[in-house]
């Protein structure tokens, strides 16, 4: 295999592993945000893991793709080399995403907390007694303002 076949095939792989990524990013839209992410993660790197194939020539191949092949037909040995570079990744990965992951949930919660404390409290409005109350009891709704009560939610 020359050089430019050699770009060529990982250049056709490359264009197929993405395509197949997108249809698991379609497939897993509609899950949980916790389940769905680490899911994309562990495709992501199951399609885009590279083994070395050949270490004389410097060839490397799709570490899923060796390892079907090499279980499937029994033919060579790269399928524990192969299946270590898929657990390597894989954990590195992982470990990045829930790093990750945790920073994300520690800002949305000093964000949501910045927000709770700016927002007025619910208690702080009064309530529809407290504004009949307030009203003296000989007005009608013509001699006082009209106040519109919104429904607490």
């Amino acid at each position: 295999m020359i050089e430019n076949e050699y770009l060529l095939a990982w250049a056709i792989y490359a264009v197929a592993a993405l395509g197949c990524l997108l249809v698991w990013f379609r497939m897993t839209g509609w899950m949980w945000r916790w389940v769905r992410e680490p899911l994309r993660v562990v495709m992501g790197v199951l399609l885009l893991t590279p083994t070395l194939v050949d270490q004389a020539r410097d060839l490397y191949a799709p570490a899923l793709a060796i390892t079907a092949l090499d279980l499937l037909f029994h033919a060579g040995s790269s399928a524990w080399r192969s299946v270590s570079d898929l657990v390597l990744y894989s954990l590195s990965a992982l470990c990045f995403y829930l790093v990750l992951a945790v920073l994300r949930w520690l800002v949305q919660r000093w964000l949501q907390a910045g927000r709770e404390e700016q927002a007025p409290a619910a208690d702080e409005e009064p309530t529809l007694r407290e504004l009949m109350a307030r009203q003296p009891a000989g007005t009608g709704d013509r001699q006082g303002p009209r106040l519109r009560i919104e429904p607490r939610i």
